[in-house]
């Protein structure tokens, strides 16, 4: 099993207030510190981490100092987390713009996986027809991911128009992109993470694991979420990618990180 970990706790999710006023500079982006994240993941035991667009683009002049803490920490790239609202055609190019960039230099630097969230909500509701533009739009992340050699997953998420199982089924026969499950988000959205990753299996190339109880994200074993069930699922399957562990925030982000460290042993 290879178990990777997300930067952004250390810091949260924010995003880079650039892109109010330019898409071509709307990252994700955590306000903390990259450099802590990886020597915390890195000391939890963890043996490759993810990390958000924003704070990848940070050291586009600064590469030789992302390698060197790849060295220090023994870590392995996993991949770089990023998104659009793709529904709105007169902004795609520059969100495809974008997504390039970051996809250029995640290749570089040695990522392997491209993960994309994204579907805007229109101020007054889903159109029928976003979810082929939504899907057109995937289409175009996957031709960028392979011309990078990354793999493409498409991430649901609160917020999105992919937020409940009816919705991410709507989408999936729309595009040929990988679904990476965030196990919390799909409960939070209405579903259940057991039954949409036994659904999905075959599009599965990467997951990300989030524990979840009473509206809130929580470390691994925190809550009630069934990763025995998950885990049997993906080792049943033949799955051997990496999983995740993702967690949007939390107060002391090492620890949390070695809670769901030590929670994952069990299937080792």
């Amino acid at each position: 099993m290879k178990l990777g970990y997300q930067t952004n706790t250390w810091g949260g999710v924010v995003g880079h207030p650039a892109g109010v006023t330019s898409v071509k500079d709307l990252y994700y982006l955590a306000n903390g510190s990259t450099e802590e994240a990886l020597r915390d993941i890195s000391a939890a035991g963890y043996k490759g981490f993810e990390i958000f667009d924003g704070n990848l683009m940070q050291y586009k002049e600064k590469k030789d100092e992302f390698k060197a803490l790849l060295e220090e920490t023994s870590l392995e790239f996993i991949g770089v987390y990023t998104g659009g609202n793709f529904i709105f055609p007169d902004i795609l190019k520059e969100e495809l713009i974008k997504i390039e960039e970051v996809a250029a230099l995640a290749s570089e630097l040695g990522a392997q996986h491209l993960v994309v969230g994204g579907g805007a909500v229109r101020a007054n509701g889903i159109l029928e027809s976003d979810y082929k533009d939504l899907g057109d739009a995937l289409n175009e992340v996957v031709k960028i991911a392979e011309k990078y050699n990354l793999i493409p997953s498409y991430h649901p998420h609160l917020g999105t128009n992919v937020e409940s199982p009816e919705q991410l089924d709507q989408l999936m026969p729309l595009t040929s992109i990988n679904l990476v499950p965030d196990t919390a988000h799909i409960e939070a959205g209405g579903g259940d993470p057991v039954e949409v990753i036994r659904k999905y299996i075959d599009r599965i190339k990467y997951v990300h694991l989030k524990d979840y109880q009473d509206g809130e994200f929580l470390p691994l074993g925190a809550g009630h979420q069934k990763f025995d069930e998950m885990i049997q699922i993906l080792n049943e399957s033949g799955f051997d990618g990496w999983i995740t562990v993702e967690l949007d925030s939390y107060e002391n982000p090492k620890k949390g990180a070695e809670i769901s460290r030590k929670y994952l042993s069990q299937f080792e």
